[in-house]
């Protein structure tokens, strides 16, 4: 049974995550080296939010294209959006050091 590894790109779907998968393929003639991208529809019991990186494996058909179980949750780092904004936790980092630079610079004068 073959784990794969991939990052969580939407939860939208009640117990459903859509998982990108990454690989890179390298062109038997010309030897260039590119991407090529599948995402699958895993079944999730853990809650995972968009952003993880998650291994998943083969399991039973859940529906009709959902044949995949998350196993573990390899990287935690998820990007929950503000509830308000809908930015990210780093855009509105980014956004109030900005602020904090200018009050400074402010004060400075």
């Amino acid at each position: 049974m073959k784990i794969f590894k991939g990052k969580v790109v939407s939860t939208k779907l009640a117990k459903t995550a859509t998982v990108e998968v990454e690989r890179i393929v390298v062109h038997p003639i010309y030897r260039k080296r590119f991407k090529r991208v599948r995402k699958f529809p895993v079944h999730d019991e853990i809650g995972v939010t968009v952003g993880q990186i998650v291994e998943f494996v083969a399991s039973r058909p859940y529906s009709s294209q959902k044949k995949w179980k998350i196993t573990k949750v390899v990287d935690g780092k998820g990007k929950v959006p503000s509830a308000k904004t809908g930015l990210s936790d780093k855009k509105i980092k980014e956004t109030v050091t900005k602020a904090v630079r200018k009050e400074k610079r402010k004060e400075a004068k």
